[in-house]
């Protein structure tokens, strides 16, 4: 069996030696180094170059070492015919879970004007209200953003959940379909997007749906920087129909140095960090998925091509 590995970003030091421990039949090539195409049976990837995948004749499966499939399902030249595998994993899912957690939080307990009365040694309490108080609503309700549904409802929050299809989630309203999005959206206080990258949901987070959301209203995106619409976002903050927002995806990526994000008053930016794969956790999903493919059985996290995750 030969396993080619691609990623830019992830490193092949940290995956190798565990995905070796649990599959020892194994032999692995690093991209660019492929060796012959038509030995390579499975690719475990994350970003691969167009046209990569497309010049592995004997391919048996794909599997992405990220959340996220959009980047493979943009190349036109992408085998229709072998298996995509997703990337679930606890890691993946904890990680998401407690970065939404934390700028919810954030934003619930006003981090940043208490951290403007410490530059200015001024010492004044702001009203606070409870979580409970406090309505928060997750559009994607897929592994990660159940898990961190469930968290924040923990937490006490008036949780709301939207999804493409109907979802049901102990703790949390949940709502579904164009239908159900202005409900979903009425009233929101603090709204975090962990849907998927898809044709229907690029640019949803436009100008419209900023519309229906009550004025001073909080944007998280932790999905994908194709879901934002980015000067809708910055006239929103501008007029005031937006209070703040926190973004963790972009595009492109790296944010550019001289992108408005970095210096806007009411945009807080982190470098893609809200979940990141781990392969101490990861591996063994992947092996297994891999195990599977060769008996001749289904994966267990296929990728759905018609809904595009």
């Amino acid at each position: 069996m030969n396993i080619l590995f691609a990623s830019d970003t992830d490193r092949p030091d940290e995956w190798i030696p565990e995905l070796q421990a649990r599959l020892p039949e194994a032999s692995f090539r690093i991209w660019p180094d492929t060796g012959p195409p038509e030995a390579i049976d499975y690719a475990v990837v994350w970003k691969p170059e167009p046209g990569l995948l497309a010049g592995l004749p004997n391919l048996k499966g794909i599997l992405s070492l990220g959340a996220g499939v959009d980047p493979m399902m943009a190349d036109d030249t992408l085998p229709d015919h072998v298996p995509l595998v997703r990337m679930v994993d606890e890691g993946l899912t904890e990680g998401m879970t407690e970065y939404v957690c934390w700028q919810v939080l954030a934003i619930h307990r006003q981090a940043a004007a208490y951290r403007a009365f410490q530059a200015e040694a001024r010492w004044r309490q702001l009203d606070q209200k409870l979580a409970r108080e406090r309505t928060v609503g997750i559009m994607g309700l897929g592994v990660l953003g159940t898990d961190a549904a469930r968290a924040l409802a923990g937490l006490r929050f008036d949780m709301r959940g939207w999804s493409r299809r109907e979802k049901a989630i102990d703790g949390v309203a949940t709502f579904h379909g164009e239908a159900g999005l202005d409900a979903f959206l009425d009233g929101l206080e603090i709204l975090v997007c962990l849907l998927p990258l898809t044709p229907d949901t690029r640019g949803i987070l436009n100008a419209r749906l900023f519309d229906r959301l009550p004025r001073g209203a909080w944007l998280i995106n932790a999905g994908r920087g194709g879901h934002l619409v980015e000067a809708d976002l910055l006239a929103a903050l501008d007029d005031g129909r937006l209070a703040g927002a926190t973004l963790d995806v972009f595009q492109p990526e790296p944010l550019p140095r001289d992108h408005a994000f970095w210096r806007h008053p009411a945009i807080t930016v982190t470098p893609h960090v809200a979940s990141i794969t781990h392969a101490r956790t990861a591996a063994a999903g992947l092996a297994e998925e891999i195990r599977r493919l060769e008996r001749g059985e289904p994966p267990i996290h296929p990728v759905d091509r018609a809904r595009g995750y």
